[in-house]
């Protein structure tokens, strides 16, 4: 008995995949039913979507210079809280240029700054002594010369004719002369050192001041805390890579999307075209922008290509946060004004040959062209002057069948397609796909047999 019951509902298993096959594919008591859409004329618009994140346009990122402990965050002076005023800067806090952030503790710059100072003054007094010597080693060298040319007197001394002539005398050894010369010559250049040596002292003490003033971290810009990373008695160690403290965003009453593009829709765009865009904070809302930079820097993510495209929107009203999700990016690449457009559906469409009038479907078995290929070969033929555009077809209703007509690809948005071509009007009604095969398939198995069956009605 089992075994009987088995049979029988693989019988009927069998027996229902074959009325279905049959009823699908070679039953032919009713013409195929085919669902419609019209042509209609409207614009439209032409779009490249992606996906990016709010970025302000400008951060600055404010670190330390020298190493120490914190010992105090800045006052938030402009907080228009009142609850806020007094307290000490913190995360959204509006800063002015030269506005203290934090402060390091500055002893041990303080004493290197004294030190230096201290060096400084040495080195002055010192040269004060060198430029002595120099004096005096100068009058030495004066005596020195004159004694060497010192020349005997007109007096014509005792056993001397008068007619002699004068002649110098020796009152200085050379040895005496030379030593008076060179004992100048090293005390000038001691003053020399000396004034170097002030130099280097003083660059030692600016040294030790940029230092000591490098323990007041101030803003360098006008803008909003955004980041705060770091907190009173926290040691900041400056080493190779500043220690960044605060994050400063410039102006966000204006910031910017960094939208990833594929490498496939980046040929589209270029700086200015229009851009709109939403956030999930704001899902009803539409924000608007423009396209201002294409960085040529492409990312790579799992073999596929992007590129970061900036785009520039106004922020006055501060909804837009940094670093919110902005989804829906479209980048407005072209508008068509008063086109007629079909459904995406009804150029790619297409029939089997069962389906299609006589001569349709003989030119289709008998041709090994292309569809799109063939198309473009008999509108060239009569005489279209633009064999560089796209070119497909539509299927129209004749008799229960269909037959094709060839047309002119244009712009798409994703939903329609821009078509023209002869033949094609607004209005006339286009095939979209077929209605009784779609129903069929909605058989959740080939094996189960459909005892009751109702065959929809065409559209």
């Amino acid at each position: 008995m089992k075994n009987l019951l088995i049979i029988l509902v693989l019988l009927g298993a069998a027996t229902g995949g074959g009325a279905l096959l049959y009823f699908r594919y070679y039953h032919n008591d009713a013409a195929p039913a085919f669902r419609t859409a019209e042509v209609t004329r409207g614009d439209l618009l032409v779009t490249i979507s992606a996906t990016g994140t709010v970025q302000p346009e400008e951060v600055v990122d404010v670190g330390a210079q020298v190493l120490g402990r914190i010992i105090s965050i800045g006052p938030d002076a402009l907080a228009v809280d009142p609850q806020r005023q007094g307290k000490e800067i913190d995360y959204t806090s509006q800063v002015e240029e030269g506005t203290v952030l934090a402060n390091i503790d500055d002893a041990l710059y303080r004493a290197q700054r004294n030190a230096a100072k201290a060096a400084l003054e040495r080195a002055e007094s010192d040269l004060e002594q060198l430029k002595a010597r120099r004096n005096l080693a100068a009058a030495d060298f004066r005596r020195a010369q004159e004694l060497r040319n010192l020349k005997r007197s007109n007096l014509v001394p005792a056993g001397l004719s008068p007619n002699e002539p004068t002649r110098p005398i020796k009152a200085i050894t050379e040895a005496d002369y030379d030593q008076a010369r060179f004992s100048y010559d090293m005390a000038e250049a001691n003053v020399k050192v000396g004034e170097a040596t002030i130099a280097q002292q003083a660059a030692a003490l600016e040294l030790a001041e940029a230092n000591l003033n490098f323990t007041v971290i101030k803003s360098p810009v006008q803008g909003t805390i955004i980041d705060r990373r770091v907190n009173i008695g926290q040691t900041v160690v400056a080493s190779l890579n500043a220690p960044s403290l605060f994050l400063i965003a410039k102006d966000l009453s204006r910031v910017e999307v960094w939208a990833q593009v594929n490498e496939a829709d980046i040929g589209q765009l270029e700086a200015g075209l229009p851009v709109r865009f939403k956030v999930d904070a704001y899902p009803k809302r539409v924000f608007k922008g423009k396209i201002a930079q294409i960085r040529l820097n492409a990312n790579m993510t799992q073999n596929v290509v992007t590129y970061t495209v900036v785009i520039s929107t106004a922020n006055q009203d501060r909804k837009l946060l940094p670093y919110m999700t902005a989804a829906d990016i479209k980048f407005e690449v072209a508008q068509r004004k008063d086109v007629l457009q079909v459904p995406n559906a009804a150029v790619r469409f297409e029939p089997r040959p069962e389906q299609m009038v006589p001569a349709a479907a003989d030119a289709n078995r008998s041709s090994e062209t292309a569809p799109a290929d063939r198309q473009k070969s008999d509108l060239t033929a009569k005489g279209d002057t633009e064999p560089e555009a796209d070119w497909g077809q539509v299927w129209v209703e004749q008799d229960g069948l269909v037959r094709p007509l060839s047309v002119k690809l244009g712009a798409t948005d994703g939903t329609f397609t821009e078509i023209s071509g002869e033949g094609i009007a607004e209005g006339m009604s286009v095939v979209v796909g077929q209605a009784r095969v779609e129903a069929e398939a909605e058989a959740t198995s080939p094996f189960i047999p459909q005892f009751r069956r109702r065959r929809p009605a065409a559209n």
